[in-house]
């Protein structure tokens, strides 16, 4: 019974890594998310804060964000007084969007993107995968110096740490594919015109 339930609680912890890679992914595809291609995507203003009462906010807390088109976002501020605020905010965001006000919406024309700023995009997404890669390893190495301390404690067997290393890898080598996957999509998304 006992062993039972130390074997339960170890593969919790399988999962506990799995979970905490998953979330490396997740995280990964809402950076992607972020970064402009010639679509106008909503979550392409998700990383923008705005000066407003005092404190940095969250572009979609003050208003709502859509895109009516393809090539075009519009924003509608809630309150009138903050529209220079987001306007000042946006050119500062170094998406290269020119904000053109009407009124208390926003418009921002998505322009075609140049095959220069294409190739600057894809080394970005690079970098994001990189970065996640880092992470999802890092998750491993923690994973297994944790094994390895039970072990010296006598409280797996040689068995079960080598069970648990093959597990970590497994892991780690189908979040690794995923992201090259996901790096894969993003690219295809960037350089299609």
């Amino acid at each position: 019974m006992e062993r039972e339930i130390i074997v339960k609680s170890i593969s919790m912890n399988i999962q506990n890594l799995n979970e905490k890679m998953n979330n490396a992914i997740m995280h990964l595809e809402k950076e992607f998310q972020s970064l402009r291609t010639s679509r106008a995507n909503p979550l392409m203003l998700e990383n923008i804060s705005v000066e407003a009462y005092g404190a940095k906010t969250p572009i979609n807390q003050l208003g709502n964000i859509s895109a009516p088109d393809p090539s075009t976002l519009t924003i509608q501020v809630w309150d009138n007084n903050l529209i220079k605020n987001v306007e000042n905010a946006i050119l500062e965001s170094n998406l290269g969007l020119n904000p053109q006000s009407d009124g208390p919406i926003i418009r921002l024309p998505i322009p075609k993107l140049s095959e220069e700023r294409r190739q600057e995009l894809t080394k970005i997404a690079s970098q994001y995968a990189e970065n996640s890669k880092v992470v999802i390893r890092n998750l491993r190495r923690d994973f297994i110096d944790i094994k390895k301390n039970d072990k010296k404690n006598s409280e797996i067997s040689e068995d079960e740490l080598k069970k648990f290393i093959n597990d970590a890898q497994k892991s780690t080598d189908n979040s690794i594919e995923g992201i090259e996957k996901l790096l894969e999509s993003k690219r295809n998304e960037i350089l299609k015109v």
